[in-house]
């Protein structure tokens, strides 16, 4: 069970090497094995906030990609985690019931933030974060996904005598240039065509957003927020009519098995640039410490190559002018080591615990809290 798990973050330095903007925490114990983070920032400001907490018996892991901000990211990074642990405590058990409440009730809280901020920061109401979460408790593994954050399984195959490991999407991408999810959203808002218009290079919807599930955003969600002259603001041509994102995450659960090897949590900066299988294919061919950071490398210099640039051309550019190249990238990767059934059992039971990186890469900031949120 996950409850009785902290009192408070405790934030991990991390490291920082000749990428200034760039943290990263080599190789940590949870649960039921090791795992490595690392986070890369572009903007100005970092949006991508994540977390990884552990107790004797069970692990949490979030990762929370913002966009029009950092303010609702860093809300959910700190306040998801507590209602999880409240509904878990109160059912007894860790449950997907327990994580959809969770995310309604982190849902419903900053929208209250949102109103009391609405006179004197109206731009809170254009701020939202993808939201990505994975729990594992009693050998159980379960994955809520708000947005276009992914996470991919490891799995060990055998195909004939030969051993390889395949890679297994266990979250789907809630962003409308998937066909599936331009269908759905069109589907739901049959009165609102054109709900989804191609514009500026990409899907999106009402011409604004590309995701269809988030935390906040929540002048695209409730009337009282998308009226004159707060609605304009943001650019929108006309006010909507009813919501046209959700805050209802899409939840799997699955029994970990002996040949379930690791798992890859990353915000979809990491995605644009690698696919599943050229990330799961990077972790079995590497060492584990600082795996993470090998990713997010990769990534970047994938960027290089599309635009003839080398690593170090890119690493020097500035924070805020670095976004021209490539997102925030965060990654997460988990080792399954010594879950029931597992053959692997070198690892002592790890202690409670919780790893978060800076608020902010570039000033290492680790963030005051006032009314909620972190500045």
């Amino acid at each position: 069970m996950l409850r009785s798990c902290y009192k408070g973050l405790e934030r991990c330095l991390g490291l920082r090497g000749s990428d200034g903007l760039l943290w990263h925490g080599d190789l940590k114990q949870h649960a039921c094995g090791e795992f490595s983070i690392a986070v890369v920032q572009a903007n100005s400001t970092l949006e991508d906030q994540s977390q990884v907490i552990t107790t004797p018996n069970s692990t949490f892991v979030g990762v929370y990609d913002g966009h029009g901000g950092p303010e609702a990211s860093r809300f959910v990074n700190k306040h998801l985690f507590n209602f999880v642990q409240k509904f878990e405590s109160e059912q007894k058990g860790l449950s997907a019931e327990v994580l959809r409440k969770a995310f309604s009730a982190t849902e419903e809280e900053f929208i209250q933030l949102v109103r009391r901020e609405l006179p004197v920061r109206p731009q809170m109401a254009s701020v939202g974060s993808c939201c990505l979460v994975g729990a594992i408790s009693n050998n159980e593994l379960y994955v809520a996904n708000l947005g276009d954050s992914r996470v991919v399984l490891g799995r060990r195959i055998l195909n004939g005598q030969k051993e390889s490991v395949i890679a297994e999407r266990l979250s789907n991408d809630h962003n409308v240039a998937d066909e599936e999810v331009r269908r759905e959203v069109e589907a739901l808002h049959p009165d609102d065509t054109p709900i989804v218009v191609y514009c500026r290079g990409v899907w999106r919807i009402n011409g604004i957003i590309q995701v269809s599930r988030s935390i906040g955003d929540v002048y695209l969600k409730r009337p009282e927020f998308n009226r004159d002259p707060i609605f304009q603001q943001f650019g929108n041509p006309v006010p909507l009519r009813r919501a046209v994102l959700s805050a209802e995450p899409a939840i799997i659960s699955r029994k970990l098995k002996p040949h379930d090897l690791f798992l890859i949590f990353a915000s979809d900066g990491l995605w644009e640039h690698l696919t599943d299988e050229e990330a799961v294919d990077i972790v079995v061919k590497n060492p584990r410490a600082g795996i993470a950071k090998r990713l997010v490398s990769t990534a970047i210099r994938e960027v290089g190559k599309k635009l003839d640039m080398k690593y170090r051309d890119i690493k020097n550019k500035p924070k805020g002018n670095r976004r021209k190249y490539h997102d925030d990238i965060t990654v997460i990767v988990i080792y399954l080591d010594q879950h029931a059934g597992s053959p692997n059992h070198k690892y002592k039971h790890t202690t409670n615990g919780c790893i978060t990186p800076p608020v902010d890469i570039f000033s290492h900031k680790t963030g005051d809290v006032v009314d909620g949120l972190i500045i």
